[in-house]
Parts: C-alpha cells; structure tokens; sequence
C-alpha cells in the first residue's frame, strides 16, 4: 500500500491528485488497485507518506488504537472514513471454494460484521430510476454509461440526503451505492461532478421532454391541464459570474440575497412537465411567453393553462390563445371589486366542499356563483366565477388586521419623530409616508395621511366605507376562463389544483434542497435547478404508487422509515484457517417489506456476494 500523485495539464496550469493504491497479484501478474482517493490536497508532506501509509495498515488490522492516531492520519480519516475499514478479502487460488450450500465450521467468536452501508433509501431511488427508464433517455440523448451513473448518483442524492458537490463524494461511500450499481465510487471526486455538470446542461431540455413523455404513458397521466406558477431561490455568494443572479421580490424572505426565479409546469397529478430558470428581478407576467413557448411542442390539443393573478393580464391571457391553449385564472382584486353587487347577492349560489383525504382532513367549504358573458355579435365570451371561501376568509382577515397594526404603529412613530423634531424636511417626511404606503399597500389605501395637517404635524384618517368593503370581500375571488364547457364546479375543482405546483415548490425547497444555491457560474446554477426537477420526477412517481395503492403519505417519511435496512459483510472465520465473507443487505424489517411490497421492489436492495481467503499462519 502507498500513495502515489497524479498529474493534469491544462495550458500553462498543472493540477495534482493523489490516490491510496495497493499492489495486487492476479491471474495477469500484479496490478495496481486505487484503494480511495485522497484528492487534490496532499494528505502530508511526502517524506511523512511511508509512515502515513503503515499508520492507515495499522489502523485497518486492529493493531493501532483509535486514540494512538497522528495529527496526519485523524485528518485523512475524517475527510475518508472509508479508510477506518479493514481492506476487502481477496479471492486466492489456493484451492476451489466449498458450494454454496457445503455447510462448513465457523469460529463464532471471531465473527464480526462490517461496512455497514445505508441501502433502503437509495433502493428505493434506485429501482425507480429504472423504472422511469431514465438510463434510455440519457442514451437517446448522446450520454456515456458512465454519464448516466454519475447522473443517477447526483440525482439520488438530491433525492435522499442533499449534499454540495464537493461533499458528494463522501455520501457516497456512506450508502450501499457502489454495492447495489455494482461500480467503484473510490475516484469520483467533486472536480468530476462539477465537469458532468457542465455536460449535463446543454441537454437539459431534450431529456425533461423525454422524461416527461415516459412518465404519462407509465402512469397513464392526463395531459389536459397544466398549471403554472413561479418561485425564487436565493443564492449563498455575490454570483458575479451569473448574469441571472439579481435581487427581487424574494419569496424565501431573503431579500438580502441574490436569486434566480423558477417556472415549473406540472399535470394535474404534479408531474412536472417543462422547467425554466429566469433572471431573479424578472415579473411573473414577463415569464409567460418562454413557457409557453416550451409547452407548446408537449401539451395536447386545446389544453388548459391555469396560472394565479400574477399573470391575469390581458396582454397573457391573449398570449395563451394564440398558443392554442384555454387559460384559467384568478383575477385581479381589482377586476374581482366589480362584481361587488354579485357577492352580495345571496341568491343562486352553490356550495361547494374539497374532497376530503388522507392528505386534506378538513373539508373547506367554498361558495360559486357562475356568470356567463357574451359579446355584442353573441359570440361566447370568458366565463366568470365568482367564489366565497370560509377558511380563505379567515386568512385575508388576519393578513389585513396583522398589516393595519404595523401601519398605525409606523405612522405613530413617524408623527412621534415630527412632533419631536427629529425629522424636519417636508421632503423627507412625505418620503417617508410614501414608503410606509408602498410597505403595506392593502390597508394603506384605507387611509388619508396628511402632512401637515392643521397643526403641523402628521395625521390619518380611516376611511369606513373602503374597509368595510375590504372586509365584505374577505376570502371572495374571481375566477376567469375561456372553457365554455365547464360547469362552476369543474371550474373551481380545476383552478385549485394549482397547489400542486406550490406543493411541487415546498418540496424541491425541503427535502430536496433546492436552496440555497451555491454554484456561482449560471450554467451550473441551471444545471443544478435540473437535477432537483429530475429528483421531483423520482419523488413523484414513488408517491404517485403509494397514492394508488391507497398509502398517502411523503416520501421524505418512507426515506426515514427505509434508513435502518443496510448492506453489510459478514466475516466468518472457519476451523480450516480460511475466512469466508457475505456481502449481503440485513433481513428487512416488518415496515421495510411493506414499503417494497406496496411500491412492488424486490426486497434484496443486491446479490449476495461471497468471497474466500486463506488466513496467514
């Protein structure tokens, strides 16, 4: 055993690696074997390697006490715990191994068990992506084999235990991925992450499309509706090198960080379907168009668009149809407050109720009442929907009271700083009223603020007819669509499946970890955004089997429930002076062959491996 260094040259630069390696004798003669790889740093100074290495045989033999470790050695473990194992027994030709079922006599006190490796999850990761035939798409799509793997493992990772690239690698060799994908994980370092990265992205589309396509004919998804919302990530760093990375309205509520803005189209099931990164100060409405244009070559004929109030403009609305999509969308508040008179009437309104299930216990009630329009030629104009939520009511209630106590105690601190005279100018006090009018913009308008008034100060009025109004409209919206065949039921029944996407969000936030993002280069920020769709499309189909076999609940619940099903090696000295290892996963427990039962997995996460050696004397 010894470390050797290797060497890259790019250009004028000249990056070093440095590799554990061991001399192994085979059918060939010896080779050489990469035991680990210790990375681009030198685990010491190389006069210190000699003793490093009988340091790290020492250890791996038992001979050498944890606490008797050097400086040297307790560094390099803790960058490689995979080091702390005794090396892997070594097939010998010294005689045929017994069958598989020759009973033979072990030394039960010398029995141990070793390298115990996390499996379920990534099992379950695992299958799945064969079953999204993911592997073909990449191949369709120009990939290597090598490629796919390294794609499965980022993906997986996002999918199990969100790590950076750099500290990837480590994860790795803490699961039973090498085991269950039956490849050496000892060289794959975060340089090689971050260069298929840089692969991954130009094919970004190709494979979402093709991704997408596999997932509606396995699960027989409709492709009759698409939903389309918006969220932001906020970025770790400056992003100086990311022309996307901007401030914006930050719905992490980090307006101190850069972000980049998301769009995510997914089915009425939450598969996603098209994914696209904007600049973080980009409006929703701006957005539309790029999506759109995305969409239009995967959506079946006459689909229906539904997106929120952010994009109720004409100007999109239009751009829809000229796509060849319906769209459904809530209005503006200020649309919805024309049809005052239509809220107040209590007559031919229909109560609705969500469906109740496991996911959604309480029954929300809500309240449509259906107008259809027409133009002055009779031709069939949007319907219109006006809706009344009980809980919703609630919510715009406490959101408006919670808004109207901060604006009355700022403007009482504002009059308090007049009145004192620390604040002088007239310029700054009417900047000031204006800025606390653009802070809470919902109750500010309810509100005539003087300066100054007859007394030279700082004074406001309630206005009672405008916040009697606001409150009259409490938990009411309006809905507007161009489906004309659609009752007022299947039109609310729709446009509420729009939490799916913010469900999509919540959960590529936690527990896939979107953000926040760490990359700095804008390809690799796309690129990264990618993988958290592809896990998306993992998460998805595992749940999307779980629902219809009657099981609701999280994967992020199934994932914790799987950890305790490992991979290990059982070391079992025999009386002969032989040692027989199984590399094998434990017996699954109860609620892990529920699980793969229900997902229809093979219980056995690898085939037993085994392997003889003949002890030293």
């Amino acid at each position: 055993m010894y470390i050797r260094e290797t060497t890259k040259h790019r250009g004028d630069r000249t990056y070093s690696h440095y590799l554990l390696v061991e001399s192994v004798q085979t059918e060939r003669g010896p080779r050489q074997h990469t035991i680990c790889s210790l990375g681009g740093v030198p685990p010491a100074p190389p006069e210190q390697w000699p003793g490093l290495v009988r340091e790290i045989e020492a250890a791996q033999s038992g001979q050498l006490p944890l606490t008797d470790h050097s400086p040297a050695l307790t560094r390099l473990l803790q960058r490689h715990p995979v080091l702390e194992a005794p090396p892997a027994p070594r097939e010998t030709t010294s005689g045929p191994p017994p069958a598989d079922d020759e009973p033979v006599t072990v030394r039960s006190g010398r029995v141990t068990v070793e390298q115990a490796r996390e499996a379920g999850p990534v099992h379950v990761g695992h299958q799945f992506w064969l079953r999204l035939g993911i592997d073909e798409t990449l191949a369709h799509a120009g990939f290597s084999e090598q490629a796919c793997r390294l794609t499965e493992l980022m993906t997986l990772n996002r999918l199990i235990a969100p790590r950076s690239e750099h500290a990837m690698p480590d994860w790795f060799g803490r699961t039973a991925l090498a085991d269950i994908l039956e490849i050496d994980l000892s060289t794959v370092d975060d340089d090689t992450l971050y260069r298929h990265l840089d692969r991954l992205h130009p094919k970004r589309a190709e494979v979402e499309a093709a991704l997408a396509k596999r997932a509606e004919q396995l699960f027989n998804l409709d492709g009759t509706v698409y939903l389309y919302d918006l969220t932001a990530s906020y970025f770790e760093g400056q992003g100086l090198a990311n022309a996307q990375a901007q401030r914006g309205h930050s719905k992490d509520h980090r307006p101190d960080c850069k972000q980049v803005v998301v769009g995510l189209v997914v089915d009425r099931e939450g598969f996603p379907k098209a994914h696209e990164v904007f600049e973080g100060n980009r409006s929703e409405g701006t957005t539309l168009g790029e999506m759109l244009d995305r969409l239009t070559a995967r959506a079946g004929p006459a689909a229906t668009v539904v997106v929120d109030r952010g994009m109720s403009s004409a100007q999109n609305l239009q751009e829809i149809r000229d796509h060849g999509f319906h769209y459904m969308v809530a209005s503006r508040q200020s649309e919805r407050n024309q049809y005052l008179e239509g809220y107040e009437d209590v007559e031919g309104w229909q109560e609705l109720a969500r469906p109740v299930s496991p996911t959604n216990p309480f029954q929300h009630k809500s309240q449509v009442w259906i107008k259809r329009s027409a133009d002055q030629t009779g031709k069939a104009g949007p319907v219109l929907v006006l809706c009344r939520s009980g809980g919703r009511r609630e919510k715009d209630r406490a959101i408006r009271t919670t808004h109207e106590k901060r604006l009355l105690t700022s403007l009482t601190k504002l009059q308090a700083r007049v009145a004192g005279g620390q604040l002088k100018a007239e310029a700054k006090i009417q900047q000031a009223i204006g800025r606390l009018k653009e802070r809470y913009p919902r109750v500010a308008r309810f509100y005539e603020i003087a300066y100054p008034d007859a007394s030279g100060q700082v004074s406001w009025q309630v206005d009672e007819a405008r916040r009697r109004r606001a409150e009259e409209l409490d938990g009411s919206y309006l809905l507007k669509t161009s489906r004309t065949d659609l009752t007022a039921e299947e039109i609310w029944q729709t446009y509420i499946l729009l939490t799916r996407v913010e469900a999509a969000f919540r959960a590529m936030k936690s527990p896939l970890a979107e953000r926040p993002i760490f990359h700095q280069l804008e390809r690799r920020v796309q690129t990264h955004i990618f993988l958290c769709v592809l896990a998306y499309h993992l998460l998805c189909a595992i749940e999307k089997t779980c629902r219809d076999q009657g099981l609701y609940t999280s994967w992020a619940t199934l994932r914790d429930q799987l950890i305790s099903h490992q991979v290990v090696t059982l070391v079992l000295p025999t009386v002969d002076g032989r040692t027989l290892s199984i590399r094998k996963g434990t017996t699954p427990e109860p609620e892990h062959r529920k699980i793969y039962r229900l997902l229809a997995l093979p219980e056995e996460p690898m085939k037993p491996v085994k392997a003889w050696r003949i002890d030293d004397l």
